[in-house]
């Protein structure tokens, strides 16, 4: 306990921290960190300039950051910065990170090798991408995710009711469809141009950081650039650490992420699992009187009956059992949702018994 305090007590929460992302991140306490970002150097690999149909050029990546001498140069790169991110994560943490085709591939061989288990890859479609204006390639229009446990036994974070939330409740697919930085989103520098050639939406990390996260967690980027997940960070009430060598974008990002403001703690909560909702036997609404023992229950579907029995079973058309187990012998179904299935009646009324289920979990809660 006075370990996991001591690391809490040194991480330079909510700040940028300037220099190399290697030995920034070999500084900071070992499994320390819940969640990292990662948005590395893409290598593209670029001959010359780029320009439109017009011969407009086009502002494209061609930074000194996201050049490397060679393959082996950008492999020895990636393992050094992903071994000293593993040893940063806490047992239960996880990784995303993001890249093209130029460079997902080789990053996600040395994840594997470095020992992160690999949970899915997001395809981030982009919904307004830049067109191939050579034309002699399909247009670009995906960016991959890689999301991984720091191992294959970790209790990785997944959010999986906030995200099916998200998604008008439906479940939550592994092919986003996000629009790319444009309009008032594209931060800009004095001169008008690009405040950084790659920056990131804020809807991508808004997803990424409400279905792997909770609030309070520390949320490590090791490639700030102008500050987006800090900046999600912050709004969604999660602790940050970027690092960022650039200090053109270390200004960008300072001043961004000093005019977010954070939701109110309300705002924060978000859907639970029903799985990590307190438990609540069926035979504790029986034992608390608010089902009584030969009482009738009836099936949401009114085809149904059963007789509710002092130890919590029913039984109904000669079929013994939970509320379950009647529910799905009496549907001639392999399995039942009792709570969803039976209903009592009340003033005339019926009445689905979750209801009463609620009520008890409520109290547990208070």
């Amino acid at each position: 306990m006075k370990t996991k305090t001591s690391a809490a007590e040194t991480l330079p929460l909510n700040t940028i921290l300037s220099g190399d992302c290697i030995e920034a991140m070999n500084s900071l306490p070992e499994a320390s960190v819940d969640l990292i970002f990662a948005d590395p150097p893409y290598n593209l690999q670029l001959r010359g300039d780029l320009h439109r149909p017009d011969n407009s050029k086009v502002d494209a990546v061609d930074n000194d950051w996201d050049q490397f001498s060679s393959f082996k140069a950008y492999d020895d790169f990636t393992r050094a910065w992903l071994k000293a991110a593993r040893r940063l994560l806490k047992p239960n943490g996880a990784i995303w990170v993001i890249g093209s085709y130029h460079n997902i591939f080789r990053v996600g061989a040395a994840l594997q090798d470095q020992g992160f288990w690999i949970l899915n890859d997001v395809v981030w479609r982009k919904s307004n991408p830049m067109p191939n204006f050579r034309g002699k390639r399909f247009t670009n229009a995906h960016e991959t995710m890689i999301w991984a446990g720091k191992d294959e036994s970790s209790k990785y974070t997944f959010n999986y009711e906030a995200l099916k939330a998200l998604n008008e409740g439906i479940q939550m697919r592994s092919d986003w469809v996000l629009p790319i930085c444009n309009g008032h989103e594209r931060l800009k520098d004095e001169h008008g141009d690009k405040a950084h050639p790659t920056q990131k939406p804020v809807s991508l990390l808004h997803r990424v950081l409400v279905g792997s996260t909770n609030p309070g967690d520390v949320v490590l980027d090791p490639f700030f650039g102008t500050g987006t997940t800090g900046a999600v960070a912050k709004m969604l009430g999660r602790d940050w650490i970027g690092i960022e060598r650039e200090e053109a974008y270390r200004k960008v990002a300072t001043k961004r992420i000093a005019d977010t403001r954070k939701f109110d703690s309300e705002a924060l909560q978000t859907t639970t699992s029903k799985r990590a909702e307190p438990r609540v036997p069926f035979g504790q609404l029986v034992e608390r009187g608010m089902l009584r023992p030969g009482e009738n229950l009836y099936s949401m579907n009114n085809r149904h009956k059963a007789k509710v029995r002092a130890d919590g079973t029913l039984i109904g058309d000669d079929v013994k059992g939970s509320i379950h187990q009647v529910g799905a012998a009496l549907e001639g179904a392999p399995s039942c949702n009792g709570w969803t299935y039976w209903c009592y009646k009340k003033e005339g009324k019926r009445v689905p018994i979750d209801v009463l289920r609620q009520q008890i979990r409520a109290e547990m809660q208070n």
